[in-house]
């Protein structure tokens, strides 16, 4: 049986490193043999919950926890569920201000990028809002 990520997480909803992510459907992600439910930040100092369900809700505020880290992220992409929508210029421009390129896109496109640029070693952070059905 799966374990859920908030059984092993050693602080609610955190898990201390960056991971690559081995599925995404079902209203959630797999990774470092866990199943978590819900949206989820990827980031240098590691994977946690993310309280966005919509991109409409993405704001400056949601992505405080990518901000805080901006040293240490040249990329940063965005899941946004199944459709792409124009991201905020507001949102663009203070990740332009922190040097963080964004990439936002369906949540299995940026799943698959976010894996390959970790497996390169490169400084990337994902955004990545839950779907129900992996394509």
């Amino acid at each position: 049986m799966a374990q859920r990520s908030d059984q092993l997480f050693p602080i609610a909803g955190h898990f201390p490193q960056q991971v690559g992510i081995d599925a995404y459907g079902n209203g959630g992600f797999r990774f470092a043999e866990m199943s978590h439910k819900g949206s989820l930040l990827c980031l240098p100092e590691g994977m946690q919950s993310w309280n966005v369900t919509t991109a409409d809700a993405l704001t400056l505020e949601s992505l405080g926890p990518v901000l805080a880290q901006a040293s240490n992220l040249d990329v940063l992409l965005i899941g946004l569920g199944t459709d792409i929508v124009a991201i905020d210029p507001a949102i663009r421009q203070a990740l332009r201000d922190h040097r963080i390129i964004i990439e936002a896109t369906q949540t299995g496109g940026a799943v698959r990028t976010y894996n390959v640029l970790l497996a390169e070693e490169r400084a990337v952070g994902a955004a990545l809002i839950a779907v129900e059905k992996a394509r």
